[in-house]
């Protein structure tokens, strides 16, 4: 067993699919981009189920800034740095010189990659379990508003707003 099925929890049945998540683009042609893509539309609608469903009193602009919070590559990085993703990473010589193996966004791509990889060697509901357990972390520390999240202006103009106020120049 890969050490990456072992800490997601889950046994590829083609070794294929996690080996392609796992292959930044500067190592071979077949690489992990389109399950990047594919990954990141499953990570939004997985954690905006669960958001939805676990946030009932939630107005949708805070639905957003809170799955925000989830896909972000800050994120990201968290889970791909629990998973030690990094050290099992194929790069090319030229990352593997610079650090790519550390880099932010190679390990956020990867984190998508791998999401992806999951929901094309299973299912959709073995795809959202493993994903909802990968982000266990960020979830349980999301808010029961967005409202911290919003930024002071945002959060000013809107009280502004709300009480028939004009907003203030600029």
């Amino acid at each position: 067993m890969h050490p990456i099925e072992k800490a997601l929890g889950y046994t590829f049945r083609d070794p294929d699919h996690l080996t392609r998540a796992l292959t930044h683009r500067s190592h071979s042609a077949k690489h992990n981009e389109r399950l990047e893509y594919l990954g990141d539309a499953l990570l939004e609608t997985i954690s905006s189920i669960w958001i939805y469903n676990n946030r009932p009193a939630v107005p949708e602009g805070d639905l957003t800034r809170l799955r925000a919070t989830i896909v972000k590559e800050d994120s990201l990085v968290g889970v791909a740095r629990r998973l030690n993703l990094g050290e099992h990473l194929r790069l090319g010589s030229g990352e593997l010189k610079t650090g790519g193996a550390r880099r932010a966004s190679i390990l956020a791509d990867a984190v998508e990659a791998l999401i992806a990889a999951v929901y094309l060697d299973s299912d959709y509901p073995t795809c959202e379990s493993v994903t909802l357990a990968l982000i266990a972390p960020e979830l349980v520390a999301l808010p029961q508003t967005a409202t911290p999240l919003k930024d002071p202006k945002t959060q000013l103009q809107e009280h502004l707003q709300g009480r028939g106020l004009p907003l203030p120049d600029y």
